[in-house]
């Protein structure tokens, strides 16, 4: 059987020198997540149903990777650097064969979205052989310029290669290309080194296409922030930068509140419900779920967790990863909760850890509790009923079950389970010496006094 389905090729070989970076350049992360994924994720979105991706000499790295995250995708390397066109030819096991249209992308360019991709391959559809993704900006200096005659493009010409004349043009290549079924391949065995860089870059596909009377067009962008390429630390904070902008204004469309939009920060993959307020400064890490009216006060961290419709949480608070707020949970300033469940309408209010836990309806877990969870070796757990109240600067030793309706004293250490309706004492005796307070003070004074001065 023929396979019909849009095939994507993403050269990933570069070695990313000007990163300074001991991790390959497609792993460096924006809103979350590899440069790589962002690229493979917009591909699939956009149409394509098959996945090679070109990596270096050496990216042990990147293999490994893509091995957890897209184990269908054909992995290819290219052993010396010599161009665009060189790269993809890197992939002609993958072409040989298939009859569907191909993509060429770049995994360093993530911001793309998946309708502008699917624009190419839609005009494959409508009669072109090549279709390249372009853009118009005022600032073109660095990008090839595209050659446009009679609405056909004729060709792309690299900056370096430019005269004057085609210097002047502000209609750039984004270098993502899609080819008609078949056609890459021969197309990639006639392209040469004629140029500058003495590199084969597959631009000249385009030249090469149009004097075989094949047509090439260009499908230009309507926001030239989705070409951004990412080649330094520099083009790296740019990219991020453009990724939270769309993240706010996203957000801010389908209903939540940025109280100070440019101080939040997202992740690819914030969900975010209608009618949440987002006070300044707050950090959603990924795999963060956050259901309709909730509250997020200022300063807050949040990574692998859901909260659920009415909640508030912080200021101040962190939710780590497995944290799990049901309904009109309240978490205050400086509560850290770690693969914890707190059901509905609890409080954990003050200065608290909750960890490897549960926390039933409507139990209030006083200022400065923890949960002892870690032995050093193993996790345990604490299972906290409902309407238990616990007291200020309880520490529960896991494993240990506390009942419900049950109550800890302040400043007790629990270290067995405490039944249903039961109320806990686990602290020292107090004693109180009559005097000892003012005479122990008298004795430090005067010590002070007599004090050498340091030196």
């Amino acid at each position: 059987m023929t396979d019909q389905s849009c095939l994507a090729v993403v050269l990933a070989a570069g070695e990313g020198t000007r990163m300074k970076s001991d991790l390959p350049k497609v792993l460096h992360s924006v809103g979350g997540r590899p440069l790589i994924d962002a690229v493979l994720e917009s591909a699939r979105a956009g149409g394509a149903g098959r996945l090679a991706v070109v990596i270096g000499a050496g990216a042990d790295k990147v293999r490994s990777h893509l091995t957890k995250v897209a184990p269908d995708a054909q992995i290819f390397e290219q052993r010396e650097r010599l161009g665009t066109a060189h790269a993809a030819l890197a992939a002609r096991a993958a072409l040989a064969g298939h009859e569907g249209p191909v993509l060429v992308l770049f995994g360093d360019t993530p911001l793309v979205r998946p309708s502008t991709i699917a624009a190419l391959t839609e005009r494959l559809s409508a009669g072109a052989d090549i279709a390249l993704l372009g853009f118009t900006t005022e600032a073109p200096t660095g990008y090839g310029r595209l050659i446009v005659e009679d609405g056909r493009l004729v060709a792309v010409v690299e900056e370096r290669d430019a005269d004057v004349v085609t210097k002047a043009v502000r209609l750039c290549n984004s270098g993502i290309m899609a080819f008609r079924p078949g056609l890459l391949p021969e197309l990639l065995e006639a392209i040469g080194n004629a140029n500058a860089k003495g590199e084969y870059y597959l631009t000249d596909a385009i030249a090469i296409a149009t004097a075989r009377g094949l047509r090439a067009e260009a499908v230009i962008g309507d926001d030239e922030s989705e070409f951004v390429g990412i080649n330094d630390r520099a083009q790296l904070s740019d990219a991020e930068a453009i990724f939270q902008r769309r993240a706010r204004t996203e957000a801010m469309a389908a209903g939540v509140t940025l109280v100070a939009p440019e101080t939040v920060f997202f992740s690819f993959d914030t969900r975010l419900g209608r009618d949440v307020v987002v006070e300044p400064n707050v950090v959603f890490a990924p795999g963060v779920d956050v259901a309709a009216g909730v509250v997020i006060r200022a300063f807050s961290h949040l990574e692998g967790a859901r909260v659920a419709g009415g909640a508030v949480v912080g200021p101040y608070a962190r939710l780590r990863p497995g944290a799990d707020l049901a309904e009109n949970v309240h978490v205050g300033n400086f509560v850290e909760i770690k693969n914890a469940r707190v059901d509905p309408g609890a409080k954990v209010n003050h200065l608290t850890y909750i960890g490897d836990a549960t926390i039933g309806a409507r139990t209030n877990v006083g200022a400065g509790t923890i949960t002892c969870n870690y032995d050093g070796v193993f996790k345990h757990k604490t299972i906290i009923g409902a309407d238990v109240f616990v007291g200020s600067n309880t520490v529960m030793v896991a494993p240990v079950r506390i009942g419900d309706n049950a109550l800890t004293a302040a400043g007790s250490v629990i270290t067995a389970d405490v039944p249903d309706g039961a109320m806990a004492f686990g602290r020292a005796r107090q004693e109180v010496r009559e005097g000892m307070g003012a005479t122990k003070k008298a004795m430090l004074v005067a010590k002070k006094a007599g004090a050498k001065p340091a030196g």
